[in-house]
């Protein structure tokens, strides 16, 4: 998972996949984001084709972990097929979702 900083929001660049193989590293990059204190996240799935339970799984976490210290999370760039996941899954209630990473991050303004 890459990261961008922009402003005080990171934006967070996730793999082609996050499945049982990956969470781990994308769970460990934003463990290591909000223990450096980032409260203000925009996740980028502009590159992802797929997400597994598991994935959605590392999500909640971050998203429970933000409610707790007062940040935000907003979700962007969903392929069709990733939008569906979280459509099905119920997910899309849990979370800001935005269409592009500009428009995610104008929510920060």
């Amino acid at each position: 998972m890459d990261v961008e900083t922009v402003g005080e929001v990171r934006v967070a660049i996730l793999p082609a996949r996050v499945d049982a193989t990956s969470a781990g590293d994308v769970e460990g990059g934003f463990t290591q984001l909000l223990e450096a204190g980032a409260r203000s996240l925009v996740v980028d799935f502009g590159g992802t084709e797929y997400v597994s339970s598991a994935g959605l799984r590392v999500f909640l976490a971050v998203l429970k972990s933000l409610e707790k210290s007062d940040g935000r999370i907003v979700l962007c760039g969903m392929q069709p097929f990733v939008a569906d996941v979280f459509a099905i899954s119920g997910f899309s209630a849990l979370f800001e979702i935005a269409a592009a990473r500009e428009d995610a991050l104008a929510l920060f303004a």
